[in-house]
C-alpha cells in the first residue's frame, strides 16, 4: 500500500512538473509569438492566481487554521518588503532597477508551487480518488504558472535561458521536491499546520496577481487583456467547482 500511495503521489507532482517545463518550453520556443501576447498570458495567469487564492486557498486556510489571516498577511506583506528591499539595496546597487519584478514573483510562485508537492502527499495518503481529483485541478494551473514565471524574468532583464531555467527550478522541479520532504512526514503534519501555509501561499500568490501582473496589464492596455482575465477567473471558477464534486 505504501508503494502504491508513493508511487501515485510522485507520478502527480512529475506531472505537474512536466505540464510546468510545458508551458516554459511553448513560451520559449516561440518567443517572438509569446512575445506579442504577454499581456494575455500575464493576465489569464492572474485571473487563475487571485481567483483560486480567493475562492479556494483563503476559506480552507481559515478553516484548517485559526491564526489563518495573520499568515495571510504575513504572506502579502513579506514579499512586499522583500520586494522594496531588492529595489532598495540590491537592485540600486547593480543597477537592474527591474530585477525585483521577476525574483520576488518567481519566490512566491516557487513557495506555492512547492506546497502543491506538500499537497499531493497529504491528499492522496487520504485516498488515492482524493489525489486523483486533486491533481486534475491543480495540474490545470500548472502551464500558466510556469508561462508567467518565465514572462516575468525575461521582462525585468534575464535572457531566453536564465529566464527557462529559473523558471524551471520555482515553478516545476520544486513541486516534486515538496512531495519528496513531505511524504514521509506527512502523518505528522498537524493539519492547521499545513492550514498555516496554505495562508501564505494565498497571501504570496495575491501579491504576485495583484501587484506585478494586473500592473504590468494595465500599462499595454490592450483590447482583449479582460476577457483575457475574465478566461482565467472561469478557468479558476470551473476546476474549484470540479473539484469540489
Amino acid at each position: 500500500m505504501f508503494l502504491n500511495v508513493f508511487s501515485a503521489v510522485i507520478l502527480a507532482s512529475s506531472l505537474a512538473c512536466a505540464v510546468t517545463t510545458l508551458g516554459i518550453y511553448i513560451i520559449n520556443r516561440f518567443a517572438r509569438w509569446g512575445n506579442r501576447n504577454v499581456v494575455y498570458f500575464m493576465s489569464f495567469a492572474a485571473g487563475i492566481l487571485i481567483s483560486v487564492s480567493f475562492i479556494h486557498l483563503v476559506p480552507k486556510s481559515f478553516e484548517m487554521s485559526l491564526h489563518g489571516p495573520v499568515y495571510l498577511l504575513l504572506g502579502f506583506m513579506g514579499l512586499y518588503l522583500i520586494n522594496r528591499f531588492l529595489n532598495a539595496f540590491v537592485c540600486h546597487q547593480v543597477e537592474l532597477p527591474q530585477l525585483a519584478s521577476g525574483i520576488v514573483p518567481m519566490l512566491g510562485i516557487g513557495f506555492h508551487s512547492f506546497l502543491d508537492g506538500v499537497i499531493y502527499s497529504v491528499t492522496y495518503n487520504v485516498s488515492i480518488f482524493t489525489g486523483v481529483l486533486a491533481t486534475i485541478g491543480m495540474v490545470l494551473h500548472e502551464l500558466p504558472e510556469g508561462i508567467v514565471t518565465y514572462l516575468l524574468l525575461k521582462r525585468c532583464g534575464f535572457d531566453g535561458k536564465k529566464s527557462a531555467l529559473y523558471a524551471f527550478l520555482a515553478a516545476g522541479i520544486s513541486t516534486p521536491l515538496g512531495t519528496l520532504i513531505s511524504f514521509p512526514f506527512i502523518h505528522e503534519i498537524h493539519p492547521s499546520v499545513l492550514g498555516t501555509l496554505l495562508a501564505l501561499s494565498a497571501g504570496a500568490l495575491v501579491y504576485v496577481g495583484a501587484s506585478h501582473l494586473l500592473p504590468a496589464v494595465e500599462k499595454e492596455n490592450k483590447r482583449y487583456s479582460l476577457l483575457a482575465l475574465a478566461s482565467g477567473i472561469f478557468v479558476a471558477g470551473a476546476i474549484i467547482v470540479f473539484k469540489g464534486q
